[in-house]
C-alpha cells in the first residue's frame, strides 16, 4: 500500500502517466462530463471533498504549465478564485516556472475539459469551481 501522495489508484495513476500538455480537469459536483473522457469522481456528500483539497492534492504531485478558467468564476465564485489563484503562485514558487493563465467561456473551458485526460470530481458545490491543468515538464 503506499503511504504517502495520493491513495486514490485511479487518480494517481492518471497523475503519473500525464504527457507534456496533456489535461486534467478538477471540478465541482455539477460541471457535466462526457463518457468520451475518464471521470475521476472523489465526490462523497454535498462539499466533500472540496474544490480546493483536492486541487491541493493534484498539484502536490503534478508539474503544472498552464491553467485554465472559466471567466465567469471572477464574477460568479471570487472567493475561490482568490484561493486557487494564491495556490497557483505557490505552485510557481516550488516548481520554479512561471504557469501561464487562460479564462476562457464557460462553455469553451466545457470544450476543452472534454478534451483533456480526465475529469476530477470534487464535491464542491459552488459556482465554476473548475480549474484545467496542463502538464508540464520538469527539466
Amino acid at each position: 500500500m503506499k503511504k504517502t501522495g495520493i491513495l486514490n489508484a485511479q487518480l494517481s495513476h492518471c497523475i503519473a502517466t500525464l504527457g507534456h500538455t496533456e489535461g486534467i480537469t478538477v471540478c465541482d459536483a455539477g460541471l457535466p462530463i462526457t463518457d468520451s473522457v475518464q471521470r475521476i469522481d472523489l465526490a462523497l456528500i454535498k462539499g466533500i471533498p472540496t474544490f480546493l483539497q483536492t486541487l491541493e492534492a493534484v498539484l502536490t504531485e503534478m508539474y503544472v504549465e498552464r491553467i485554465v478558467l472559466a471567466e465567469e468564476i471572477k464574477q460568479k465564485n471570487p472567493q475561490i478564485l482568490t484561493a486557487l489563484l494564491a495556490r497557483i503562485e505557490r505552485q510557481e514558487r516550488e516548481q520554479g516556472n512561471r504557469i501561464k493563465l487562460d479564462y476562457v467561456s464557460h462553455t469553451e473551458f466545457k470544450t476543452y475539459a472534454g478534451e483533456g485526460k480526465a475529469i476530477v470530481r470534487s464535491g464542491e458545490c459552488s459556482p465554476y469551481a473548475n480549474v484545467i491543468l496542463y502538464s508540464g515538464v520538469p527539466f
